[in-house]
């Protein structure tokens, strides 16, 4: 009897986010983007400026002055080849630039930050590429400024990105001064600044929709904005460096599905790699909850 085949391995797809910070009137907040309703990755759903490593992003003559030793040795990812690591971070600045018109870099003495904005994007509306509009422009890039912060590895069982995988490397980084933060009108359709309870507060009333890396993030964010500014979150982040997530997706005896975190006694992680709820329950399509309800976002 010929055997049946085992289905192909979805291949995982490097990404890169950002997770663009400021301080408000009432404390953190965080700028997010909702996609729009026929986008392949999270139709719909609030997000953080993101998106897929290019091939392009690998190239030296991208960030010229840039150490790939020092950018790999940031991600705390031992075997990481330097090129990958300065492609998670070329990616990662042109995503925020082309999804909300924030451009890191540094240069072009003598203009404001919001005329190198206009510049830059001006010569890649006649076609340049980012990287040669920058330097038409005076600028470079200013990868220093993105702080790796998380790595979040989608599981092969994933509940919220059928039939994909992917491999993000979360940063954050501070709003650069004189700049604003909009959505592209095309791959986003809207954008707001929120405080991360906030944000948590939208989706527990079924105002946005958020996949489990956000949420999750959210909640981190939320919880070091009840700490400090985004100064001492900054401060924070480079002491202890980036933490990876491989979600462990389990069968529920009431035949639901959760998602354990490191540190849930289901993951084989045994420690706790971030604050917040240690398990993700599946309540319904696109809904995510702590066990015990919006008040377990705070355990």
């Amino acid at each position: 009897m010929p055997q049946t085949p085992h289905p192909a391995a979805v291949p995982i797809e490097a990404a890169a986010s950002v997770l663009l910070l400021r301080d408000g009137p009432g404390g953190l907040e965080v700028f997010m983007v909702q996609r729009h309703d026929r986008s392949s990755v999270l139709g719909g759903a609030w997000v953080f400026p993101g998106g897929k490593v290019d091939l392009a992003d690998a190239h030296p003559e991208v960030a010229p002055d840039a150490d790939p030793a020092a950018l790999a040795l940031r991600l705390a990812e031992p075997d990481l080849p330097q090129s990958v690591a300065l492609a998670l971070h070329v990616a990662a600045l042109r995503e925020v630039f082309e999804e909300c018109g924030v451009l890191f870099a540094h240069g072009a003495s003598g203009a404001t930050p919001g005329a190198w904005v206009a510049r830059v994007h001006a010569l890649c509306d006649e076609g340049r590429r980012l990287d040669a509009a920058m330097v038409e422009a005076g600028l470079e890039p200013q990868l220093l400024a993105l702080h790796p912060f998380s790595r979040w590895i989608t599981p092969e069982r994933s509940v919220s990105f059928q039939g994909r995988r992917f491999d993000t490397r979360f940063f954050i980084a501070a709003l650069p001064q004189g700049q604003t933060a909009a959505h592209d009108d095309h791959e986003a359709v809207a954008s707001a600044w929120l405080a991360p309870r906030d944000a948590l507060q939208h989706y527990w009333d079924g105002r946005i929709a958020l996949a489990p890396p956000q949420i999750m993030s959210l909640v981190h964010l939320a919880h070091a904005g009840a700490q400090g500014d985004l100064a001492n979150l900054m401060e924070a982040t480079r002491e202890r460096g980036p933490y990876c997530v491989r979600p462990h997706v389990m069968d529920m005896p009431d035949g639901g599905k959760a998602m354990a975190y490191p540190g849930d006694p289901a993951h084989e992680v045994a420690e706790r790699a971030m604050p917040g709820p240690l398990r993700l329950f599946v309540r319904g399509p696109g809904r995510f909850e702590p066990e015990d309800g919006f008040d377990g976002f705070w355990a």
